[in-house]
């Protein structure tokens, strides 16, 4: 379907629009599509993670009848991670359960949140997996919420472009009010991903000096869990600045009134057990 008025000029970026990061993406022509369909809706920063093809890509071109100024303007990045580093509040794309602790939006109410995140200063994001597979449950623990769309339970797949167009949708139609819940943040701003993932990076660290994260199989899934945790608490950069001093407090053994707390209980228990073992034997 054509519609576009030639008469309302070029189109100009809108501010605070969310940035859509694009994982692992396998077609060019998906691409394109897809950059399509930012543009249909108002959205035109586009990040790439490993797209399969290779970028740039003639297919992409193609298929975005038109939207090149999207095409040009993606940046490529090596993981999801990075892509998300500058943002504060990232949502994902899924229609499957990952079995973790996450919001679940639809897409009107994440599209007002993301709306209400930009009036406060927050850059945004919508993080799409590849087409086949959709995102690891690895991708999806650095999100913030993750958004369905309420379709057919019995035919609920949609083409990337389609969900990239229903997400920018709901996001372009609605106003600019903010949302009924504000977090006062007392002049401290959202922590960036960036900041978030050297936290966590950080607490890995110690939770394996210390032994937490055991048995070693089951690593994995306890990280994610972790970061899924701390995702959802919406925190500042003071915040998350407080969170590193406790880690390093910890850290601090010879002036931790703890220390050694596990050691003295565990002997209780060992010189309980002998003086049982004792009085059985007289």
């Amino acid at each position: 379907m054509s519609g576009t008025d030639r008469t309302k000029g070029e189109f100009q970026p809108i501010s605070g629009a969310p940035a859509v990061i694009l994982v692992d993406p396998q077609l060019g022509e998906n691409i394109g599509m897809v950059a399509r369909a930012m543009l249909n809706t108002g959205l035109s920063e586009l990040r790439l993670v490993r797209p399969r093809d290779g970028w740039p890509n003639e297919k992409a071109a193609a298929a975005a009848s038109g939207a090149d100024a999207v095409l040009a303007g993606a940046r490529l990045f090596d993981d999801t991670a990075a892509a998300i580093a500058d943002l504060q509040l990232v949502f994902a794309s899924s229609a499957r359960p990952r079995g973790m602790v996450k919001r679940i939006l639809e897409p009107r109410e994440a599209a007002a949140r993301l709306r209400a995140a930009a009036g406060e200063g927050a850059r945004t994001g919508l993080l799409f997996g590849p087409e086949r597979s959709g995102l690891t449950n690895d991708d999806m623990a650095l999100a913030d919420a993750v958004v369905s769309v309420p379709l057919n339970p019995g035919f609920a797949s949609l083409n990337l472009a389609q969900a990239v167009l229903l997400l920018g949708y709901e996001w372009y139609r609605g106003e600019t009010r903010a949302a009924a819940i504000r977090l006062e943040r007392n002049h401290g701003r959202r922590a960036t991903k960036a900041e978030m993932h050297n936290y966590m990076t950080r607490l890995e660290r110690v939770l394996d000096a210390t032994g937490f994260l055991l048995p070693p199989e089951k690593r994995a899934g306890m990280v994610r869990n972790l970061r899924a945790l701390f995702g959802r608490m919406d925190l500042t950069e003071p915040e998350v600045n407080t969170l590193h001093g406790i880690v390093s407090a910890l850290g601090r053994r010879d002036r931790d009134p703890l220390a050694g707390e596990e050691n003295w209980a565990g002997e209780e228990n060992q010189a309980g057990e002998e003086d049982q073992a004792g009085e059985e034997d007289r």
